[in-house]
């Protein structure tokens, strides 16, 4: 099974929303690793490393987000590798 990751912003009305807790959990519920945070901005950032179906899942996930949100655009930084041990709330940035 091919491992991928992915850093992705997302924009909208995404933040004081429970953004961060809906993509831990379903990380979690997809066996997914790394760790999503809220920004300056006023987006969400993740990076998202797992099984490719997993990982697509999840995007489809975020481009809805949980029911207070409103997601107006998914960016996809970048892909990659990188070396993520679980799945973690980060500070702002």
């Amino acid at each position: 099974m091919a491992t991928r990751t992915v850093q992705v912003r997302v924009e909208g009305r995404v933040q004081g929303v429970g953004f961060r807790a809906f993509v831990e959990a379903h990380a979690l519920q997809l066996d997914l690793v790394g760790w999503v945070r809220n920004r300056r901005d006023g987006s969400v950032e993740a990076v998202l490393q797992g099984a490719e179906d997993s990982v697509e899942e999840m995007l489809e996930l975020c481009r809805k987000g949980p029911p207070a949100a409103s997601v107006s655009g998914l960016e996809l930084i970048g892909e990659g590798v990188g070396a993520f041990q679980g799945f973690d709330v980060r500070p702002t940035v």
